[in-house]
């Protein structure tokens, strides 16, 4: 199980994006090419409040249904130790069941914001990228009326990358960018198997250069980028995925 933390912040000259646990730990250290490019487009204040979307992996999921799996972990442990860390952290998803309340408590510092798009009900994530218009323009309404200023948001997937891109022009905000998988991954390993629609790695593409950072998981994800995309590896940094080591104990040789 993967657990992770991720913070962005300046503090006079210090601009890091970090995921870290008790065990390891990845940064983007001041002085390079994107921790210049998120500190000049910065709020000059320390970020407080951060907006994760997560278009269809929320944190409330059990772990168990369908189509869950490592982003719903990632984004769940990404909001509960920035929030340990002293942010303010909403999370945005789409709403997937009748019963769920617009908005969640979640946990101390933490919200999850369920936007009301496309039926209430499980979607395939591969049908889902018609919605994320519908997506972009009801968080941006939603923030307006409420007067919510948030410092960076952090989008999960590249659907939540197009929803993040439309609120930085309409609001000015940064947005950096883990893809968790890529489209051009999916079609060599998938073939005819994946349903996502062609233009996925176009738009990936897009977005490689259009984030304000974009993070890579491990050297494979940041090689895959190079090498299918023909990023600029100026704009990518790896901030690798760490563990819950709560999560961990003993295993006697016959439970293996």
């Amino acid at each position: 199980m993967r657990a992770a933390w991720w913070r962005v912040a300046k503090q006079g000259h210090t601009t890091a994006a970090m995921h870290s646990t008790s065990t390891n730990a990845g940064v983007v250290m001041a002085g390079t090419p994107l921790a210049n490019k998120i500190a000049s487009t910065s709020n000059p204040v320390s970020m407080r409040h951060i907006a994760l979307i997560s278009e269809h992996a929320s944190p409330l999921a059990a772990i168990d249904s369908t189509d869950t799996g490592g982003q719903n972990v990632y984004v769940a442990h990404l909001a509960r130790q920035l929030a340990d860390a002293g942010y303010k952290v909403d999370i945005y998803t789409r709403r997937d069941h009748a019963d769920q309340a617009s908005i969640v408590d979640w946990l101390t510092n933490v919200r999850v914001i369920q936007i009301p798009i496309g039926p209430a009900c499980f979607l395939g994530k591969e049908r889902l990228l018609t919605l994320m218009d519908r997506f972009a323009r009801f968080m941006l309404q939603m923030i307006r009326q409420q007067g919510l200023h948030y410092d960076l948001m952090h989008a999960n997937s590249f659907m939540s990358g197009i929803v993040a891109r439309q609120l930085r022009t309409a609001l000015g905000i940064p947005f950096v960018i883990t893809f968790h998988a890529l489209g051009r991954v999916r079609r060599l390993h998938q073939g005819s198997g994946d349903e996502f629609p062609d233009c996925r790695c176009a738009i990936e593409a897009q977005l490689m250069q259009q984030a304000d950072c974009v993070i890579a998981e491990c050297e494979q994800d940041r090689d895959d980028m190079l090498q299918l995309y023909a990023a600029d590896a100026a704009r990518i940094d790896i901030v690798t995925c760490g563990f819950d080591p709560d999560e961990m104990w003993p295993v006697t040789v016959s439970a293996r």
